[in-house]
């Protein structure tokens, strides 16, 4: 399901945080979306989901308007902070059985929490665990199912690996990129990370100060980058640029 912003502008006060920003993440692709801390990045995504105030423009998903209200909702957000997303009082199951938008028998539930974590390559029996008792990358993995358990029509992932040791982060990597193929997820990928974008993204957008300087398909924007501020983050990423595209290992 494609998403679409048209001249989205977000403010607090006289602050500008977005300034007419126009965006498209496509139906089945994962777009991402880079720029420095303070660049307004999250606040997008924020604005996406209805987090944050939209003072002008439009936000459309499938030509149509995005509504926030009611149990089931069209785009789910995995956040950077796998710990801080999930109640610490709450099973692995409960947390996902909370974002199961139907009506289930007990045994239909559990079996649907079964084969959202199988989908996130976690055994079923985790559904009885608390998230202390996991690693950072199987949490991340769980806040991944618990979004799927929402079935939505897009997902944002907001800086998902930066949070996690480098050991884990190609496996959440992979596991999303094999997410996007085997059920033709559309995303909006946010990272600072140009490496990362790199490997799971098809299109990539520059956001600076609010804006979008520059937007096109990844390996273009990467090794021939138009914009200073692009250059500017390339030329950040340890060992230079350009980017190598090559395989994560998990």
């Amino acid at each position: 399901m494609s998403l679409h912003l048209d001249h989205v502008t977000v403010r607090y006060g006289a602050t500008t945080v977005l300034d007419e920003v126009s965006l498209t993440v496509p139906d089945g692709e994962i777009v991402g979306l880079v720029g420095e801390s303070g660049s307004g990045k999250s606040t997008l995504a924020k604005a996406v989901v209805g987090l944050a105030p939209v003072h002008s423009g439009s936000i459309v998903l499938d030509g149509q308007p995005l509504r926030h209200r009611g149990r089931r909702r069209p785009i789910q957000m995995v956040f950077q902070d796998p710990f801080s997303s999930l109640d610490p009082r709450m099973t692995i199951g409960e947390s996902i059985a909370e974002a199961i938008p139907e009506r289930l028998s007990r045994a239909d539930r559990r079996a649907e929490i079964a084969r959202l974590l199988e989908l996130v390559h976690l055994d079923a029996g985790r559904a009885d665990q608390l998230p202390r008792q996991l690693s950072g990358g199987q949490r991340q993995r769980v806040a991944l199912a618990r979004a799927l358990a929402g079935r939505p029509r897009l997902v944002i992932a907001d800086e998902v690996t930066s949070a996690l040791d480098v050991s884990v982060q190609g496996a959440v990597l992979n596991l999303i990129r094999e997410m996007q193929r085997e059920l033709g997820l559309s995303m909006l990928f946010i990272s600072h990370n140009l490496a990362v974008v790199r490997y799971v993204a098809s299109q990539v957008a520059v956001l600076e100060g609010g804006r979008i300087v520059e937007h096109g398909a990844t390996t273009d924007v990467l090794e021939r980058p138009q914009h200073d501020y692009t250059r500017q983050l390339l030329a950040a990423v340890p060992g230079g640029h350009p980017i190598p595209n090559k395989e994560i290992r998990a």
